[in-house]
């Protein structure tokens, strides 16, 4: 049976503003896109964290569940909260690694988080996820270091450069900002 997988994620920090873009596409299997208009970045915690999720739909939704447990049990400290769940990983405490990733955002800080139980703060204010992650990731710094761009704006811009390159990602963008 195929797998149904959500693609690129694209996240910016600058002037005290952090944008999250995600494209609207998800693939069936390899070569076959199931649907164009999926909306794979949204809010959580009544407005105040941003997450985008990539990697196998099934499996993004449960992590994206999971994190959003946690940051209500942790009253939204977003870096307690990632470690925790990452922690249940390390403890076997969940009963396999998910095949999803998630960038997550609140006013302050901007998190890398893996199915597999990985949390990571990206260096540079950019990071990006997903099969045109690394195109996006690309974009954005050169639009960060290059232009005078806002957040969302180069988040936009790098998600839509991705779309030109990747197979797996179309131009039907998302943007949140916090």
């Amino acid at each position: 049976m195929p797998e149904f997988r959500g693609t690129t994620i694209c996240a910016v920090k600058k002037d005290g503003k952090t944008a999250i873009a995600g494209d609207g596409q998800v693939t069936m299997g390899e070569s076959v896109v199931f649907k164009n208009s999926a909306v794979k970045v949204r809010r959580i915690y009544g407005g105040k964290v941003v997450l985008g999720f990539a990697g196998s739909v099934s499996d993004a939704f449960s992590l994206s569940e999971r994190f959003e447990g946690m940051l209500n049990k942790f009253s939204g400290n977003l870096m307690r909260s990632a470690v925790e769940l990452a922690e249940l990983w390390r403890n076997d405490k969940l009963p396999r690694k998910l095949e999803a990733m998630m960038i997550v955002a609140d006013e302050r800080q901007l998190l890398i988080i893996s199915g597999n139980g990985e949390v990571i703060e990206p260096d540079g204010g950019v990071c990006a996820i997903g099969s045109g992650g690394n195109y996006a990731l690309a974009a954005g710094r050169a639009l960060l270091q290059e232009a005078n761009y806002s957040a969302e704006e180069i988040a936009y811009k790098a998600l839509k450069i991705a779309s030109e390159i990747c197979v797996y990602t179309n131009d039907h963008i998302t943007v949140e900002t916090v």
